[in-house]
């Protein structure tokens, strides 16, 4: 070992623990409201603004046609947010704003927090209410002349609002797995309750009777 190596590992050893203190720090008021941007169902977390069918049909000429297509219907691989009505049960069901979603919060969330693509959180809150309410209209849920806010956003009820429950798998299904397993008498003995009958084989025929038929034709092959 040389001696610059002898000397760093003196220097090592002779150094006094690190002294144990706290990881990291208190998050900022101005953090958690940046993160604390959801919105719920009744209407919890919903931000002051308004906005009319009106002005965001504009808008969404402008920032949401490219890939949604002129009314919704979407264009290529991006979802359709209009139409879709009564194809839940089919084998390819259109889900849309006005036939899936359940909750008018999931659209505003969403476009407020990731529209337009790649671009998210860029638009102002009455945009967001602009453009959700013109997609309501896009899917006859209210008039042209209708204007959203955070007073009657909850008065908006999706035509899927009851399409959906709660996960009751704890108490419908839990109990039936979770509960003792039958180590004794489980069964009943076994009953017949039907019996198959021997199927009559069928007549095979010699080779030269086969081959007279084939070569010359007519039944009983």
């Amino acid at each position: 070992m040389s001696s610059w190596a002898r000397l760093a590992l003196l220097v090592l050893l002779a150094a006094p623990p690190a002294a144990a203190g706290p990881v990291g720090r208190a998050a900022l008021r101005a953090e958690i409201a940046a993160w604390n941007i959801d919105i719920r169902p009744d209407g919890a977390g919903l931000p002051p603004g308004q906005g009319s069918v009106t002005d965001g049909e504009a808008l969404y000429a402008e920032a949401c046609a490219a890939c949604h297509g002129d009314f919704g219907e979407g264009l290529g691989r991006y979802p359709a947010l209009s139409g879709g009505q009564g194809t839940l049960k089919a084998d390819r069901p259109t889900k849309t704003v006005g036939s899936f979603w359940p909750h008018l919060s999931t659209l505003f969330d969403y476009t407020r927090r990731a529209m337009p693509a790649y671009q998210g959180q860029s638009l102002t809150d009455d945009q967001v209410y602009a453009l959700t309410a013109y997609i309501l209209n896009l899917n006859d849920l209210v008039p042209a002349d209708f204007t959203l806010t955070r007073q009657n956003f909850t008065t908006i009820r999706l035509p899927n609002a009851d399409g959906f429950r709660p996960d009751d798998r704890a108490t419908a299904e839990d109990p039936l797995f979770r509960a003792p397993p039958c180590r004794q008498d489980c069964r009943t003995a076994p009953r017949i309750t039907a019996r198959a009958s021997p199927r009559r084989p069928r007549r095979r025929q010699p080779f030269p009777f086969i081959l007279a038929k084939i070569l010359h034709g007519g039944p009983g092959v």
